[in-house]
């Protein structure tokens, strides 16, 4: 059975930057990226935010610089769908499409996906025009019209960012009234710049190329209508890629790991990274962060284990 130190779950800037750092604590980590590595960047066009880029770049040429990074200090990447997890005794045990692997510590990065409307156009608009990160994208629409749709929290915050660059900012929503907190309903009513479109749901969003406008219907009269708009974010939610660590792992009730100390998990040697227990920022910027702390911190507990007066020990310096 094949046996490693680190054991990376998951890809993105997590944990691509907890293998950096891993790798150059000579852990000789492995990664196991996912038939769909990269993260939800991979999806993005243009990265402006991401410090050392003046000019932006890329979100899967940032991906392909993260996983080179990693790989030239020795880590090994492999492009397959974690299948099973043991965390009740150590090694650790996961499985990899019908390979076995054993770790002393693992570091979970596997993210979270926005939650989508589920429309044909919005695969295939996704990025040009189509988005569920106001601070990512919308800079990008200075001047412009655009639809935000949901109704919680998350599509207030979106919305209220969003009247930063644009001229208009329309909420559209299936019901009559919001289900975000008062504060943050208020902050919108009162914002001039925000429209709200009650119980209607958006059927399809329009475009050749990019978005020019969104298919409305009205929920109660059944009509249906052509709205103009230049983007559309959809703002429904995230879901913690983590039903796999379900019943290994302490989870809050949205399903997001919890973290105990630092970044270990409800499981001693069991860390974790990024969007998976990151419920407020979301950026690649934090995820990034976090798998450096999480791969930190299993090189300490690593010490800790094999000469238990390490705690007394202090912290391992930057690695700049």
């Amino acid at each position: 059975m094949n046996r490693v130190k680190v054991l990376i779950i998951g890809s993105g800037p997590a944990g691509y930057t907890a293998a950096l750092y891993a790798a150059r604590a000579r852990l000789e980590p492995l990664v196991i990226a996912g038939r769909e590595n990269g993260g939800q960047l991979m999806l993005t066009t243009d990265v402006e935010n991401y410090p050392g880029f003046p000019e932006g770049v890329l979100g899967p040429e940032l991906m392909d610089l993260f996983r080179k990074q990693a790989e030239r200090f020795g880590s090994k990447i492999i492009d397959k769908n974690v299948t099973k997890v043991d965390f009740s005794r150590r090694p650790f045990r996961v499985e990899v499409e019908g390979d076995m692997w054993e770790a002393e510590s693992v570091i979970l990065a596997t993210g979270a996906s926005s939650k989508w409307l589920g429309l044909p156009n919005e695969t295939k608009l996704r990025g040009h025009g189509v988005s569920s990160c106001a601070t990512c994208d919308g800079a990008f629409f200075k001047d412009r019209e655009l639809v935000v749709v949901g109704g919680g929290d998350s599509a207030m915050e979106e919305a209220s960012f969003l009247t930063r660059f644009a001229s208009k900012v329309t909420i559209v929503h299936r019901r009559d009234e919001f289900r975000a907190s008062k504060i943050m309903q208020e902050r919108v009513l009162k914002n001039p710049k925000i429209k709200v479109v009650w119980d209607t749901a958006v059927e399809d969003i329009l475009g050749d190329g990019k978005v020019t406008s969104v298919k409305l219907r009205n929920l109660k009269t059944k009509a249906v209508t052509d709205y103009k708009t230049d983007g559309v974010f959809v703002a429904i939610g995230h879901e913690p890629n983590t039903k796999i660590f379900r019943t290994h792992v302490d989870l809050d009730e949205k399903g997001y790991l919890v973290l105990k100390r630092h970044s270990m998990t409800s499981v001693e040697g069991v860390f974790a990274a990024g969007d998976v227990h990151d419920i407020r920022y979301r950026q690649a910027i934090t995820a990034a962060g976090a798998g450096c702390r999480a791969a930190m911190d299993a090189e300490k507990w690593l010490e800790e284990q094999e000469h238990p007066g390490a705690r007394a020990v202090p912290a391992a310096p930057r690695r700049a």
